[in-house]
């Protein structure tokens, strides 16, 4: 039987319905190495345990088949080999199956005999039995697909909440830089009015400071003429 695929991104839906076709495969196993020591009413229901595990198995690898689509491309060579296998393994089972069930003396033991109506009662409480248990199997199949649904609905609006906090941070943080902004702009046009008028300030104190110094020549010069 196949080993589990690596573990890789894209993988693991396959890989889950791997692990749990492995189990199945040896759970049939088990039963189809002790069919051959039982006879009678035990070999009927070990028989039967077998076709509803080989069902089940059947599942499994549609569900493979249906993954194997969404594996990336470098692994989808081994997904293949690894499907062939368990296809293998699956149809050997079934032969070797099929074999037991056609040993009708070991079936009904002492109490054999060629009789078609008996044999169609059996095959259809067989198939009454595998078909029940088929349902439940997919019910319980349907209602894990439910369970998953649901916890993705849960993980989808959980992120929506978050995109909306953050759109809302982000919005926060654009109108804080926009009134940064607008008191940055004053703060320069406050700045330069103050340049301006230490600027024309200074003007001014120089124009007096000339006077001055004019008026002070003027005396001196008039004193001395």
């Amino acid at each position: 039987m196949s080993n589990l695929i690596d573990a890789e991104a894209g993988t693991e839906r396959f890989g889950s319905y791997e692990a749990e076709l492995k189990l199945v495969q040896a759970d049939y196993s088990q039963q189809l190495d002790q069919i051959p020591e039982l006879t009678g009413e035990p070999r009927k229901a070990a028989i039967a345990k077998v076709e509803r595990a080989l069902e089940e198995a059947d599942e499994l690898l549609g569900q493979m088949r249906i993954e194997k689509s969404n594996v990336p491309a470098p692994s989808k060579n081994k997904v293949n080999q690894r499907l062939r296998n368990f296809e293998s393994d699956v149809d050997a089972a079934k032969r070797k199956l099929k074999s037991f069930a056609d040993d009708r003396r070991a079936l009904f033991g002492s109490r054999y005999k060629d009789d078609p109506e008996q044999d169609d009662h059996l095959a259809q409480r067989q198939q009454l039995l595998s078909t029940t248990d088929r349902a439940e199997r997919s019910s319980a199949r349907i209602q894990n697909a439910h369970r998953m649904a649901l916890e993705t609905e849960e993980i989808g609006r959980n992120t929506l909440s978050d995109l909306h906090s953050q759109g809302e941070q982000i919005r926060h943080t654009r109108e804080t830089l926009h009134q940064s902004e607008g008191f940055t702009d004053r703060s320069i046009k406050t700045l330069r009015g103050m340049a301006r008028r230490a600027a024309t300030n200074r003007v001014i104190t120089i124009a007096i400071i000339t006077v001055l110094v004019l008026l002070i020549i003027a005396v001196i010069f008039s004193k001395f003429r």
